[in-house]
This record gives C-alpha cells, sequence and structure tokens, in this order.
C-alpha cells in the first residue's frame, strides 16, 4: 500500500491530523476547550446530509431510532467521541477512514486511483468528467455540447413553490408537450399518497417509486415538461438520469417566496408545525443547491410576476431545443 494517507473528505490538513485519546473522554472537546476539529467536521456533514434531504431533526430521530440529544451532539461536534479510534486506526494503517469502513470507492485498486486523482479537482473539472463518463458508459450526460442535440424533455428542478407545476403546465401547452408531474406518477405507481408511502414504507422505498417513475417518463415520452419533486436531487442515481436523458432548469426562487407559495397550496411538509420552518427551509435550500446548480439553465422565479417569468422560461426553452416562436408570439412577447 502507498505511504500517502489519502485524507477522509471533508477534512482540512488540520482535521486531518490524528487527535489526542484523550479526546475521547471529554466527549470530543479538548482540554482547551476547543472541539475536536474532526469531529466537527462530522457533524457538519450530518446536518448537511440531513439538510439536503429535507429532514427535521425530530424526523431523522425518528427514522434513526437515535435520541434528538444524541443527534444534535453529534451535529454540534461533540460527544461520539468513540469514532476518533478508527480515526487513529486509519492513519496507523495509512489509510482513509472511508477505506477502512468499506466505502464503495475504495473497494478496488482502480476505485482508489481514481479518487486520488481526481480528489482535488475542482468542480468545473469533476462536472467534465462525471459527463465523459457518461458518455463513455452509454449514459449521457453530454447532451447539447459538442454538438449532440438537446433533448426534448425538459425537466424543471428546484424546491417545492419554485413554480415548477404552474409553469410547466404552461410551458407544456406551449409547446404541445406532454405535461409530468411526477409527483403524481410517483403515486400511481405506490397506489397511495406521498405520504403514505413515507410514512408507510419508508424514505427508501419513496425513492425506489421516484426512480421507476421517472425510468417510465423516459422512456414513453420522446417529448415532454417534467416537474420533479424537490428532493430528486437527493438520490445521485436519479439525479444522473435525470441530468443525462432531460434539459434541465433550476427554478430558482426566494426562502420566503417557497413558504408563500406552498402554504397557499396547503402544504408545510416537512415543516408542519415547526416553529423554525423558514430556518429549516433555508438549510434544506442551501443543502440542495450546490446540486441543483448542475441543471443546465436557471430562472429565478421571484424576480417578476407570473406572466413575464413564463416568457421568459418560454424563450429560454425554445432557444435551447432550437424551437421556432410562432409569429404571433414574437409579436406579443
Amino acid at each position: 500500500m502507498s505511504s500517502t494517507i489519502l485524507q477522509d473528505p471533508g477534512l482540512t490538513p488540520t482535521a486531518a491530523a490524528a487527535p489526542t485519546l484523550s479526546s475521547q473522554h471529554t466527549g470530543g472537546v479538548g482540554d482547551d476547550g476547543a472541539k475536536n476539529p474532526f469531529l466537527q467536521a462530522l457533524g457538519d456533514r450530518v446536518r448537511q446530509l440531513r439538510s439536503r434531504r429535507g429532514m427535521t431533526r425530530k424526523a431523522l430521530s425518528a427514522a434513526a431510532d437515535v435520541s434528538e440529544r444524541h443527534l444534535a451532539n453529534l451535529e454540534y461536534g461533540v460527544g461520539n467521541a468513540s469514532v476518533l479510534v478508527l480515526l487513529h486506526v486509519a492513519h496507523a494503517l495509512k489509510c482513509s477512514l472511508a477505506e477502512l469502513l468499506g466505502d464503495t470507492t475504495t473497494r478496488s485498486p482502480e476505485w482508489l486511483m481514481l479518487r486520488e486523482m481526481l480528489e482535488h479537482s475542482d468542480e468545473s473539472t469533476l462536472r467534465r468528467v462525471r459527463e465523459a463518463v457518461g458518455e463513455m458508459l452509454g449514459t449521457g450526460g453530454g447532451h447539447g455540447r459538442g454538438g449532440l442535440a438537446r433533448s426534448a424533455r425538459v425537466a424543471l428542478v428546484g424546491l417545492r413553490g419554485a413554480g415548477k407545476s404552474t409553469l410547466g403546465q404552461l410551458l407544456a401547452e406551449n409547446l404541445d408537450f406532454p405535461f409530468v408531474e411526477l409527483s403524481r406518477e410517483i403515486e400511481k405507481f405506490a397506489g397511495c399518497s406521498i405520504n403514505e408511502i413515507q410514512g408507510l414504507y419508508g424514505q427508501s422505498a419513496y425513492r425506489r417509486y421516484e426512480r421507476r417513475a421517472l425510468e417510465e417518463a423516459i422512456q414513453i415520452y420522446p417529448e415532454a415538461v417534467i416537474a420533479t419533486p424537490g428532493g430528486l436531487v437527493s438520490d445521485p442515481a436519479t439525479f444522473n438520469l435525470l441530468l443525462a436523458h432531460c434539459t434541465t432548469v433550476w427554478l430558482q426562487a426566494d426562502p420566503e417566496d417557497h413558504m408563500q407559495r406552498v402554504a397557499a397550496q396547503g402544504d408545510l411538509r416537512p415543516m408542519a408545525g415547526n416553529k423554525e420552518a423558514m430556518q429549516d427551509l433555508k438549510a434544506i435550500l442551501a443543502g440542495r443547491a450546490p446540486f441543483y446548480a448542475k441543471a443546465e439553465f436557471r430562472l429565478n422565479t421571484s424576480e417578476a410576476a407570473l406572466e413575464p417569468t413564463f416568457l421568459a422560461l418560454r424563450g429560454l426553452v425554445r432557444q435551447a431545443l432550437k424551437i421556432d416562436q410562432p409569429q404571433n408570439m414574437q409579436q406579443n412577447a
């Protein structure tokens, strides 16, 4: 094995250094009162993952069968210091903690070499690599680039309340494309509502139905406008499928507009009864924004009223798909 220590993702050089064992006995807090940097980074990642999946701490507590207090300590970077023992073992073995725990990307020499090659790459480079790998594997990823035609399936992504359903229906009518509300398709597959799917079968079952609904939409409709659930980006495999087979537009909105529009629809999940709903919504938006940003185009739906926003979306999509505007629309635009 190489003598190079593979840094655990998300750690700074200081955090990567082996922590003192004495911190195990102080709940991850050193003698000087400072938090252990590894536990702090771990807590940050837990909080980011929770936000990305749109889960409150209470919801995660119930799903994981872990007390809210224990989760709070984990996210704040205190307690749970026994993980530091594993970190010491990983450093002694000169490997990453991921390799010690059996992460998929450490299961073979080729995976490890790929990790090493990409570890310090910037986002732009990683995106080009992802698209090139997609083309090589035949899963797409580079349509609209290099002379390849864009997909005529237009997928709208973004948080609930961004305007995906309203604008999507208008756009589909304008393009004379079918409109697919993916949430409704998921309910058809499951034979019950979204809330019932998640309540009865859990998040994993919901993600499976979501993947199946998207696969069927791609298979059935060569042309369509698809309004996607806000949390679809939380599943990398499903999001990769969407990016590979659709022309994607991120509909952005201010957090206050998200909240107001969702409340007007009578839908506050997963924030119903939560006094910190706005704070949770902002955290979810911050966690998902880097994934929404992978869409090819973006449009802010908070900057103008419905009609000018739709006209902007219509123009953006028609130009992307190289669809000419009918003469009467050019005059009215």
